[in-house]
């Protein structure tokens, strides 16, 4: 039976949720190595189900900008508040990071700051400049906040030249007023079209399992497509802690190949849509596709 919190049944979770480790030689000596030298990761800190898979492909993701965010979406763990001022060594320190993990691609997200006049961008592109410097050979992810949808912020991020740049829409229109704090859905779109016009390659990720319907799904690819999105995911929505929003339904592996396919179908360079895809799930393999 479903647990009851409040007046909203809470369905019980499947067995495809459950996590499958994949340990190997590669994924060993990357913790090795952030344990001796006490690095930070999301793929940790976030306790990502994919950690084991994507550090054995000698990928891993960075939170920059600290760990309190001026938001506070109904989705998301992240701890809301008044962060601190930037850490203006953080950039060099990320670098190290990855060159001591020996990465081979690099995703950076963070919280949000709209405390900063520039909403952190300069931040953004020193991290990108010194991971560069010190790993030539590294691709680099980028998963930034809206921005409020600023051109001349969005460029500053874009100068530094990262191979992908992308923002998560989140969820379907009409179920972003309930899920996401201050965040506009048009607004999202804007900052996607911005960064698609500038060439560089545009990626989103959705989540479901919130309320939305297979029409809203659809609707939603849409909206990424037409705005210039090339890379997209899709993962289920699971609810941190009982003060979030309540997983309204766990979506099957089979609707989730489905949600791949209509992806493709509709032009998208490369989907990932499974139930424990998150944004930086196989973020090579999706950098790898628009090289083809």
């Amino acid at each position: 039976m479903p647990k009851l919190y409040g007046d909203v049944k809470v369905p019980k979770k499947p067995d495809w949720l459950k996590i499958r480790l994949h340990r190997t030689a590669e994924y060993a000596e990357v913790q090795r190595i952030v344990d001796t030298h006490s690095l930070h990761t999301i793929c940790s800190s976030g306790m990502c189900p994919n950690k084991a898979e994507c550090w054995s492909r000698r990928t891993a993701t960075f939170m920059i900008l600290g760990e309190v965010c001026t938001r506070s979406c109904r989705f998301c763990a992240t701890r809301s508040g008044r962060p601190a001022p930037p850490d203006t060594e953080e950039p060099e320190h990320v670098a190290e990071s990855v060159r001591l993990m020996g990465l081979r691609h690099v995703v950076l997200t963070s919280v949000t700051r709209d405390d900063l006049p520039d909403g952190g961008a300069l931040h953004w592109a020193r991290t990108v400049e010194a991971i560069r410097r010190r790993n030539p050979e590294a691709t680099i992810e980028l998963l930034i906040p809206d921005l409020d949808a600023r051109p001349e912020l969005i460029d500053i991020v874009l100068a530094s030249k990262p191979d992908i740049v992308g923002h998560n829409i989140e969820t379907v229109e009409r179920l972003t007023p309930q899920v996401r704090s201050r965040a506009r859905y048009r607004t999202s779109l804007q900052t996607l079209r911005h960064i698609a016009r500038s060439g560089a390659a545009a990626k989103s990720g959705l989540m479901v399992g919130l309320g939305e319907t297979d029409d809203e799904v659809s609707r939603t690819l849409h909206d990424l497509h037409a705005a210039g999105v090339r890379i997209v995911t899709i993962g289920q929505y699971l609810r941190p802690t009982l003060e979030h929003c309540p997983v309204a339904e766990y979506i099957t592996p089979e609707k989730f190949d489905r949600y791949r396919q209509e992806a493709l179908d509709m032009g998208f360079a490369y989907c990932a849509s499974a139930p424990l895809v998150r944004s930086s799930y196989l973020a090579d393999e999706a950098l790898s596709s628009l090289e083809m």
